[in-house]
């Protein structure tokens, strides 16, 4: 009986050893979001990048691809591939698209173009095996990231949940899109989605090449060098752009000291439009102060009604009425589910990639986010925004305040866990 109430015991205490161990090594500060600076954000490039331990670099051009017309482009381009097609994403179901893109990356496999795909284990585990076997003996060369096993039981809370793809090193893709076929369509109802990813040329496209050289280096070993994925770029426009994705140890990602940081510098705007807005304290109150300092600050986000996941949005209303109470303003749109991740500054800089404004996109995933200095593009952005707060839902405080008491109940047993959801 002793020996068995011993090693019981042992075995509890190891296993909260090995949390205690888990959590010092991955725990890291979240930024103080008092920044004092008088320069406008258009000035501040170098700071923004510098801070994501990044560069910001000129002369590319952007293209803005809404909904299921994204994939019309990517999947031409990736059957234009001549030399390198890398593509990464966190979510892949069977289907119509999933389909669509296998086949494309069987063709230029079998044409001798290098294909290399990286999933997201947890993410993409729905995928057919099937499928996977064809791409592998076309030869593409597919792996996942932190497969369930002994060696990764440190990070398997950690997920690739970026959705990139680089051809012949030359041209990129950045954004929301999943490779599930709720993303067809132009989210006309809930069977479909609304989602922006965007399409680079130009210099930035080394970064994206090497954001997606990080996790396949990681799971693979393989370093791929040369013309043939790093070819020389020439400027081909004029806007200013770097990529922030990487995750120091014992800082904060950097996606997340770009989003805060953005937060604090804001003079006009901050328009946001995000499918998992969970902002933090520090957050909340960089909001709140951007509203004293006459900043029109707006946040467009699903309804629980138009979310895949309603336990997110009810995480996410914990933090509602402080934040109307400091002057944010709330929209829920209830028709579908909004999945871009978009949030624009003062209409001349933007932020777009895969980062969602929670804490598991902000401190616990892999991400990628553009910061883009133009004002086209912010224009561009906006009136996607526009074009959907039309059909939401305003929150209004006092109407919230009266909300039913199981819906606060929920609201708040669904913040309790929002770090893992």
């Amino acid at each position: 009986m002793f020996d068995s109430v011993f090693w019981t015991w042992t075995f509890i205490g190891l296993i909260t050893l090995l949390i205690l161990v888990i959590w010092s090594i991955r725990r890291h500060r979240s930024p103080i979001l008092h920044v004092k600076c008088d320069a406008t954000i258009d000035k501040l490039m170098p700071t923004l990048s510098g801070l994501s331990l990044s560069t910001s670099v000129e002369g590319n051009t952007v293209d803005v691809l809404e909904n299921g017309a994204f994939f019309d482009v990517l999947t031409a381009r990736i059957r234009s591939a001549q030399k390198t097609v890398h593509f990464e994403t966190f979510l892949w179901k069977p289907g119509e698209l999933a389909t669509r893109m296998a086949t494309a990356f069987i063709d230029r496999a079998r044409a001798g173009v290098t294909v290399r795909i990286m999933m997201d284990a947890q993410g993409c585990k729905k995928i057919d095996s099937d499928t996977v076997e064809r791409m592998r003996e076309a030869g593409c060369k597919v792996k996942f990231f932190h497969k369930r096993s002994i060696y990764t039981i440190g990070v398997l809370n950690d997920r690739d949940h970026r959705k990139l793809c680089i051809v012949d090193g030359k041209e990129a893709f950045v954004g929301g899109h999943c490779i599930v076929d709720a993303w067809l369509g132009n989210a006309e109802d809930k069977k479909t989605f609304s989602d922006v990813s965007v399409w680079l040329h130009g210099p930035i496209v080394h970064s994206v090449q090497g954001a997606f050289s990080e996790n396949w280096a990681g799971e693979t070993g393989e370093v791929f060098v040369g013309e043939e994925c790093f070819p020389v770029l020439d400027k081909v426009g004029d806007i200013s752009i770097f990529a922030a994705f990487v995750k120091p140890e014992n800082s904060a990602p950097a996606v997340k000291l770009l989003h805060h940081t953005a937060l604090c510098l804001a003079r006009k705007r901050i328009w946001i439009q995000n499918p998992y807005f969970i902002p933090k304290i520090e957050a909340i109150e960089a909001l709140g102060h951007a509203v004293t300092r006459g900043v029109d600050v707006r946040v467009l986000m699903p309804a629980t009604s138009g979310s895949d996941s309603p336990t997110v949005q009810h995480a996410g209303h914990r933090h509602f009425e402080s934040l109307l109470e400091k002057g944010v303003r709330l929209f829920e749109y209830p028709h579908t589910l909004l999945h871009q991740k978009i949030m624009t500054i003062d209409s001349c800089w933007s932020a777009i990639g895969s980062t969602n404004f929670d804490d598991r996109s902000f401190d616990t995933n892999d991400e990628i986010t553009l910061g883009i200095l133009d004002t086209g593009i912010a224009e561009k952005f906006d009136s996607i925004f526009e074009k959907y707060v039309q059909r939401a839902e305003e929150v209004k405080l006092e109407a919230w305040r009266k909300r039913g008491i199981l819906h606060k109940m929920h609201d708040n047993l669904a913040y309790a866990i929002h770090n893992v959801l």
